[in-house]
């Protein structure tokens, strides 16, 4: 059928009513629709080609029923793309068009970015960065309705989502304290940033959990790329009493401490367990073994700012700066091949 799908196509193909797959599509507040239900409807309206006619209904509601992604350097990154499409896929299923503007981390493009945005009467704006952390909402977007991804305010004004980074680093340790390690050194990052704390507060409450004291001597701080992954893990693994396992910051971090791993004859994860975090697939897959990793959730994050951006539309405006959330997206652990039962 393709783009000439009506709503009563999709209706059949999902085994609802016209009615609920209007209620899906549109987003519409206050119905109840179960989970299950919203993605068979929103399966069967990809599978059709039918998209919401998003033009009647923004000229109903007076709306141009396009959201701006500006983000600062996140269309550079190697894991930015499922952001993106997250977000983007999330949209077109609503009927909604996204544009996608980047400013490189320069304020004077940043302004004329946004002013773009409003000369095309954007009814939103996702506000995204590289990586989690705290910003200042910049004055020209405040008038705009705006939700933050992959960041979040000072002052907790607006909606967000981010990484539960102290989850995550739990997630990590658990894994390794399952298989049985109790010297599990941590590989972290120097920067001041919401994942180098999160990840360090997840390391020592995991340890906390199992019973198994936190020893400060087997964390090390460096530069957060291979080379600085390389020295943290020399330095730890040239101790008389080197850890079993090693939690490193990032997955560039982990590619590092293989190759210490390997300058010392040690077997990944023979004899030493590594998980890193991120998932960079480029790195987690092509490392040998394969690298054990947790996830960030960047699709789901960019799927969650979109429809919240969509639900705080359709509020009062009144309402909408009183109705803010803030989420912490779970970041899953991705099994592969170099987490192995403590040596003896």
């Amino acid at each position: 059928m393709g783009p000439k799908a009506s709503i009563r196509d999709v209706a059949a193909e999902a085994g609802v009513s016209v009615t609920t797959v209007s209620h899906v599509l549109n987003n519409k507040s206050g119905t109840r629709v179960s989970p299950e239900t919203r993605e068979r409807v929103e399966t069967a309206a990809r599978r059709l080609g039918y998209a919401a006619n998003g033009l009647a209904r923004g000229l109903r509601l007076q709306r141009s029923q396009t959201l701006g992604l500006l983000g600062d350097e996140i269309a550079t990154t190697p894991y930015a793309g499922r952001m993106i499409l997250g977000a983007q896929e999330t949209a077109s299923a609503r009927g909604w068009l996204l544009m996608l503007l980047t400013t490189g981390r320069d304020p004077e493009v940043e302004r004329r970015e946004i002013q773009a945005l409003a000369r095309h009467r954007v009814d939103g704006v996702l506000y995204a960065t590289m990586y989690h952390r705290v910003v200042r909402v910049p004055e020209e977007l405040r008038p705009m309705p705006v939700v933050l991804l992959d960041a979040a305010d000072t002052d907790g004004a607006y909606p967000s989502v981010v990484p539960d980074e102290r989850g995550g680093g739990q997630v990590a340790v658990r894994e390794l304290l399952a298989h049985g390690h109790r010297r599990i050194g941590f590989i972290t990052n120097v920067d001041d940033i919401p994942a180098t704390h999160g990840r360090l507060q997840g390391y020592r409450e995991a340890l906390r959990e199992a019973g198994v004291p936190f020893r400060p001597e087997l964390v090390r701080d460096e530069v957060s790329d291979t080379h600085g992954g390389h020295r943290a893990a020399r330095a730890l693994l040239d101790r008389p009493d080197r850890p079993t396992a090693l939690f490193c910051f990032n997955d560039r971090m982990a590619m590092g401490a293989y190759r210490a791993a390997s300058e010392l004859g040690l077997r990944v994860p023979t004899d030493l367990s590594v998980i890193g975090f991120d998932n960079q697939e480029l790195i987690a897959e092509g490392l040998h073994p394969g690298l054990t990793t947790v996830a960030l959730p960047h699709y789901e994050m960019g799927a969650w700012a979109v429809t919240t951006m969509v639900e705080l539309l359709d509020q009062p405006k009144g309402a909408r700066r009183r109705a803010t959330r803030q989420m912490v997206m779970p970041c899953p652990l991705v099994r592969r091949a170099s987490v192995a039962a403590a040596p003896r």
